[in-house]
């Protein structure tokens, strides 16, 4: 009998699949699954940092909305987001593209210009990769990334006492994909009469569809001469991070709903909707900020305007908790997108 993937969900599956490999013996491997990117000894005090992640076109993109070059920028930038979350910086790159026949030689070219783009902000080298022809339009990325072997913060290193924090703001790129949805779903219903107005969405629909991996904010800390205890970076959720992080810590966390850091287009998007934004901030995911924790004592070396505190690391008995503007306290689920859904995202 044949389990479906979609009944033990995408980290069950991880979990088997890292049975089946076993536990590494190399002892130059210094993290492999279950953090955002495998960390290995490279020799004299450095090492590599190196994640892959793959987009599936109507799994992850639209085309229907979604540009080529925006397409490149995400691509790039989600992987080195990874890297990020590692307390690392990118230093290569390589791209594999399974090709569809409707995709055209123009549309891949810009598509390049999005990598470039993304590859240039981001101080890395894209060195090579694989093109294949496919089904539908499919962008595997992998970003090697170079750190100190003491400077690369892991999830596991959270402790109670310390400050739960966020860099910039949550729920904007959720709020974006809501708003392309209801574009996509007036244009199938007006045809070419309808000229959607973007005017007061344009932050939320940036937001989703060229994200920006928190680079910056790694190197500002390095400039600084600190680091956080913990770290992982915002792709499915808040609380779905929160969760890994408690997880792999063994520690708990209490949230304060009314810290959440939420732009006001992005609150403008949910009111239009009539829908709660703390559920976008919290569930919503696919913004690529940094949540990191940090002893209380050490925020003060932190540049204010880069992070905002929303929590704390409490002992694992609580659990993950909110704590609501009245002061009531709710157990916080993991929520957050998953994979293998029987509905596959949009």
């Amino acid at each position: 009998m044949s389990t479906l993937i979609s009944e033990i969900g995408e980290f069950a599956l991880i979990d088997r699949m890292q049975a089946v490999l076993g536990a590494p013996s190399d002892a130059d491997l210094l993290a492999g699954i279950a953090d955002d990117a495998a960390v290995y000894r490279i020799g004299g005090g450095k090492v590599h940092v190196v994640t892959t992640d793959a987009l599936i076109e109507a799994v992850h993109f639209d085309r229907t909305f979604m540009p080529m070059q925006h397409l490149g920028v995400k691509a790039l930038s989600v992987n080195v987001s990874d890297i990020a979350a590692m307390n690392a910086v990118p230093r290569y790159a390589t791209i594999a593209l399974g090709l569809p026949n409707n995709v055209s030689v123009e549309q891949v070219e810009a598509l390049y210009q999005g990598f470039q783009q993304a590859a240039a902000q981001y101080g890395c080298t894209i060195i090579g990769g694989d093109t294949t022809a496919a089904r539908f339009l499919t962008i595997s990325v992998t970003v090697i990334g170079e750190a100190r072997e003491e400077q690369v913060v892991y999830r596991s290193g959270a402790r109670p006492g310390d400050a739960l924090c966020v860099t910039g703001d949550v729920g904007a790129a959720y709020a974006g994909l809501q708003v392309l949805l209801d574009q996509r779903r007036q244009l199938q219903e007006q045809g070419e009469d309808y000229e959607p107005d973007i005017t007061d969405v344009q932050y939320v629909i940036q937001r989703q569809l060229a994200p920006t991996a928190q680079v910056n904010v790694i190197r500002d800390w390095a400039e600084r001469g600190v680091q956080p205890t913990a770290l992982i970076d915002v792709s499915d959720g808040v609380a779905s991070e929160i969760h890994h992080l408690c997880a792999q810590g063994g520690v708990g966390a209490r949230v304060y709903t009314a810290s959440l850091p939420i732009a006001f287009e992005t609150r403008d998007v949910a009111d239009h909707f009539r829908e709660d934004v703390d559920t976008y901030a919290l569930f919503g995911g696919e913004d690529y900020e940094l949540l990191f924790t940090m002893p209380p004592a050490v925020l003060d070396k932190l540049d204010p305007t880069t992070f905002v505190a929303i929590g704390e690391i409490t002992t694992p008995e609580t659990g993950v908790q909110l704590q609501t503007p009245e002061g009531t306290l709710v157990n916080l689920g993991a929520g957050g997108y998953q994979h293998f859904n029987d509905e596959p995202s949009s």
